[in-house]
């Protein structure tokens, strides 16, 4: 029938014309002729007995556990089912308790730039075993004679795989570069780039400086030193690393402003601006519902580059995930030239044993702890020298 608009103001048109629109073809003129483009019907090939059936009856939209992605050119959904695996490899029951496989990462600053290789910088991957005795509280750490060389060709700056975190998320061994913003998936003994990180809100062209990771709700947070960014003398100049990112296992990044949150852990601790924390380590634990900080540094002076190697922590900081019912633990002795730079809970101890290593930067030297203790307080490996590098991420691997 052809088609009559209503008699009034809003032009609208009947179900069954807009059937009919939509189901013809949109015809094109080409030459004298005019051309339709049929689209509704495609040509399949006649089925073998060996071909296997998609059951539609049975398909059903993804669970909460999986993350579903879209692609805009290709117009279609993935889901991605997340893996839990955690740790990678099965630890070992002993006499002595459970051996785990564990390493970690280090952040050679501006002695990361290869001098045998052009365009190449890099870091080392240290292994090692950690024995946990939940009987006697005892926690042992030995490590691997030789470590792992990782390569990249990545830089901002002339600067890059300064890699300041270690952690498992989907199954996979990630790394963060706080120089480049790229999070770096380890395999094997190669690193292979997988996301950027801008700084702040996003929408700057400078990269994140990444400081410290953890997974939450089956999604990678990444954070920076929690403070306000400053010049040497300590005046502001933005607000950059108080924002968190947020990636997905499809690697969708969104951004997260934490200013408050991290105002909110200051405050705790009884500091206010000009006072500062700088965090380097947080880990979210699901089984207390609670994000837990072990912060490098803290003063209740303003930021000066010349004494800040000297404001090391010994504080525990816990919070539920709203930043409320903040809590303050000291963890053995002050060593002020000693800062946390990553920690780990102990797989099966029901997040109640920690696994921390320690950094230190002093007059141009540089070196690194391992400690391990209890929630609580109790220390259950005192401080350990690793070596004179500088480590900046833990991980059971």
């Amino acid at each position: 029938m052809p088609y009559e608009p209503l008699r009034n103001d809003n032009m609208k048109m009947t179900l069954r014309d807009w059937r009919e629109a939509l189901e013809s073809p949109p015809s094109y003129r080409i030459g004298k002729r005019n051309v339709r483009i049929q689209t509704k019907y495609i040509m399949l090939p006649k089925p073998s007995p060996n071909d296997k059936y998609i059951n539609y009856n049975s398909f059903t939209l993804p669970k909460p556990s999986m993350q579903v992605g879209y692609n805009s050119v290709y117009k279609e959904f993935s889901y991605k089912q997340y893996n839990n695996t955690y740790p990678l490899t099965r630890p070992i029951r002993t006499a002595k308790g459970l051996t785990f496989r564990i390493a970690m990462i280090s952040d050679l600053d501006i002695d990361s730039k290869s001098k045998l290789e052009p365009d190449v910088w890099f870091s080392y991957l240290q292994k090692g075993y950690l024995e946990w005795n939940p009987s006697l509280n005892s926690v042992y750490v030995t490590w691997d004679k030789s470590t792992v060389q990782l390569k990249s060709s990545l830089s901002q700056g002339g600067r890059g795989m300064e890699l300041s975190e270690l952690l498992v998320f989907n199954g996979k061994l990630y790394t963060l570069d706080d120089r480049t913003g790229v999070v770096y998936e380890i395999i094997k003994n190669d690193v292979v780039p997988w996301v950027i990180l801008p700084d702040g809100d996003g929408k700057t062209r400078k990269t994140f400086k990444s400081e410290w990771a953890s997974v939450k709700d089956q999604t990678l947070i990444v954070g920076g030193f929690g403070k306000e960014w400053t010049n040497s003398a300590g005046k502001v100049l933005n607000y950059n690393p108080q924002w968190i990112k947020k990636v997905t296992v499809n690697g969708e990044v969104t951004h997260k402003n934490w200013r408050e949150n991290y105002l909110a852990l200051l405050k705790a601790v009884g500091i206010s601006y000009p006072g500062y924390m700088i965090h380097e380590s947080g880990v979210w634990s699901d089984i207390h519902k609670k994000w837990f900080f072990l912060p490098r540094r803290c003063s209740k002076e303003v930021y000066r580059e010349e004494t800040d190697e000297l404001m090391g922590t010994n504080l525990l900081i816990t919070c539920d995930e709203n930043f409320k019912n903040i809590k303050v633990l000291k963890i053995g002795d002050v060593y002020p030239s000693h800062g946390f730079s990553s920690f780990k809970f102990i797989p099966g101890s029901e997040d109640e044993v920690i696994i921390a290593i320690k950094s230190e930067e002093l007059k141009g030297s540089v070196s690194s702890y391992a400690m391990a203790f209890k929630i609580n307080g109790k220390i259950l490996m005192p401080e350990t020298k690793i070596g004179d590098i500088k480590f900046e991420g833990i991980e059971f691997i």
